[in-house]
């Protein structure tokens, strides 16, 4: 029979939480407000109590090990279940109350027309919605639930695809003048997202084109700079299909490659909007009602028929 696992110290695993978040001690050692060398003994503590290494040390910098992004997983997790428990027992009247963070685009082109349909279904909720280009920090933040603009990858939470966001290469009708073929493209700075480093690499191997050596590329927070930018003449934009449609039926921008040029992209290689929701969240009977009805909502009939890559179904 094998003996009881013996957790670490809970302060430990607190400051290893911290740590990992910000990526340095001293600023973990700012929030908790204690000096960086308690938060240096507290991790010096865990590491000889898991008898791994869990931060490589490089200078002022740090980088995690691979023990340790596996073990920031699931504190992670715990730390947010700890959140909502003590919320649950402590603001009796919170949970008439539901916190909704968005990706900023996704609020704006499918949220915000439907939020009504919603008021009918639990008319007594009282919906709180903001916006936030990066995924939040759900205990901290206060947040129940957020849709996120990306490829799915945050394993830690329940995430499931509401709608892909298939791109269409666009400029303005100057530069697309000047394009031929796909390698092309490259002569010109290529406008991206800094939420994701695939984007453009994805595409031009899709396209078979050999990429060039060094970055040719300018990064953007949100779609609707890349967007501006793509107008002004800046670069050669990953325009959003709805967008994308309506700029070059107004001929503000061309498809120099054709509008249909990503249409037969692998699923796994679109990125698209998807909820995302600590497990612990879906016990809580307003936000199990919110998370429902999004995923109950047909958001693939808001995109455009063309161009559009192979659908997949919602998951589970």
């Amino acid at each position: 029979m094998t003996g009881k696992l013996r957790l670490p110290p809970l302060n430990t695993l607190r400051v290893f939480h911290a740590v990992v978040r910000h990526r340095s001690f001293r600023q973990a050692a700012d929030e908790l407000l204690v000096t960086p060398q308690a938060v240096g003994q507290q991790i010096k503590l865990l590491e000889d109590v898991l008898q791994v290494t869990l931060f490589e040390r490089k200078g002022r910098a740090i980088e995690l090990t691979e023990q340790a992004i596996l073990l920031s997983h699931f504190v992670n997790a715990g730390f947010e279940e700890f959140a909502e428990g003590v919320r649950r027992v402590t603001k009796s009247t919170y949970r008439d109350r539901i916190n909704l963070n968005a990706s900023p685009y996704f609020a704006t082109h499918y949220l915000l027309p439907r939020l009504a349909l919603f008021r009918e279904i639990l008319p007594g909720a009282d919906l709180r919605l903001t916006t936030m280009v990066d995924l939040p920090a759900f205990g901290r933040d206060d947040i129940d639930m957020t849709v996120q603009w990306g490829y799915g990858d945050w394993t830690s939470y329940e995430t499931t695809l509401l709608v892909p966001d298939p791109k269409v290469i666009c400029c303005t009708p100057e530069i697309g003048r000047q394009i031929e073929t796909s390698t092309d493209l490259q002569r010109f700075t290529l406008l991206d997202t800094v939420k994701s480093l695939r984007l453009w690499p994805d595409i031009l191997r899709h396209l078979r084109v050999e990429q060039t050596e060094g970055d040719h590329s300018i990064g953007f927070d949100d779609a609707a700079t890349m967007r501006r930018a793509a107008h002004q003449g800046i670069g050669i934009g990953l325009v959003s299909v709805n967008d994308a449609e309506e700029d070059l039926r107004s001929g503000a921008l061309v498809a120099p490659i054709g509008r249909d040029a990503l249409a037969d992209m692998r699923p796994e290689e679109v990125p698209g909007f998807y909820l995302v929701v600590p497990r612990g969240h879906l016990r809580v009977k307003a936000v199990a009602a919110l998370h429902r009805w999004l995923l109950q909502q047909d958001w693939r009939s808001d995109l455009k028929t063309s161009p559009l890559p192979k659908a997949t179904p919602l998951s589970d």
